[in-house]
């Protein structure tokens, strides 16, 4: 039972940051200037234009993370997890070396990728412990 339930775990991890990714998805396609405030970078029609395209290739990796989280195999979902692991690390390594400096709003997004990051690795150390 535990080896299923931690995979259950990262189920709902995925189920959750595809939910983030949704919602990131639709401010950054329909107002990316509220994004682009918020981190403090200079608007631009090419700044818009590149995070509405980000917003687009978010909108699509929630969507797969969705789509594993409800019918990937075990295999599936453990595979996803890591990569969404070091990706959401990624993420909030990136976020806070943005050149334009550390807001309230960088700070906050990089927490996001970090507690992801963190939450798959508690989960898939649990599961692969219980495996040797």
């Amino acid at each position: 039972m535990n080896k299923r339930g931690d995979v259950q775990r990262l189920r709902g991890v995925l189920r959750l940051g595809a939910l983030v990714f949704a919602i990131s998805s639709l401010v950054l396609f329909i107002a990316p200037r509220v994004f682009t405030d918020l981190l403090g970078l200079p608007g631009s029609l090419n700044l818009d234009w590149s995070m509405q395209l980000s917003g687009v290739t978010i909108l699509t990796l929630g969507g797969l993370m969705f789509v594993i989280a409800q019918a990937g195999s075990t295999n599936g979902v453990l595979w996803a997890a890591r990569v969404m692991m070091v990706g959401a690390f990624g993420l909030g390594v990136m976020t806070l070396l943005i050149p334009t400096g550390v807001t309230w709003f960088v700070i906050l997004y990089a927490l996001i990728g970090f507690g992801f990051s963190s939450a798959y690795l508690v989960f898939l150390a649990r599961r692969n412990a219980q495996i040797d």
